[in-house]
């Protein structure tokens, strides 16, 4: 069972996920000066600087669970993927930028699953990693479709 604090947590911070999702899709203006300013682009800044962060965040998460079991230079390896993927693709074009976020969190995903089979992470982690890839992944597809 996931721990409550956990899954609340991990719920409340796919809210910029799903807030910049809603904004894409449904593309709001905001009257300035006699113009309607659109504000779908701002969606997108929002979910690509939080997934920017999240993913480092993740890396030092999996950074955690490597140093916790004591594992080998394998995790402390891939505990740096994503942060570094997170900076090598900063200087890549805005507009592959949700494609490149979707890409490093399905290898966070992955790498997770790893991290798990190898006994470095709770029991319940999978399971709320799963839900919480899934809607980023979802927020993530409806930017690269809709963006």
């Amino acid at each position: 069972m996931i721990p409550r604090s956990a899954l609340l947590l991990g719920l409340a911070g796919l809210i910029p996920f799903v807030a910049a999702a809603a904004v894409i899709t449904l593309r709001p203006t905001y009257p300035m000066g006699g113009i309607d300013l659109p504000l779908a682009g701002y969606g997108q800044m929002v979910m690509h600087a939080y997934g920017r962060v999240i993913l480092a965040f993740m890396a030092g998460v999996l950074w955690g669970f490597a140093a916790k079991g004591g594992a080998g230079l394998w995790a402390y390896a891939a505990s740096v993927a994503p942060a570094l993927w997170v900076f090598f693709t900063s200087f890549l074009p805005d507009r592959q930028e949700p494609m490149t976020l979707a890409i490093g969190f399905a290898v966070l995903l992955a790498l997770d699953w790893a991290f798990a089979r190898a006994g470095l992470t709770p029991p319940w982690w999978m399971r709320l990693r799963s839900i919480l890839t899934a809607v980023v992944l979802a927020c993530l597809g409806l930017s690269i479709w809709l963006g």
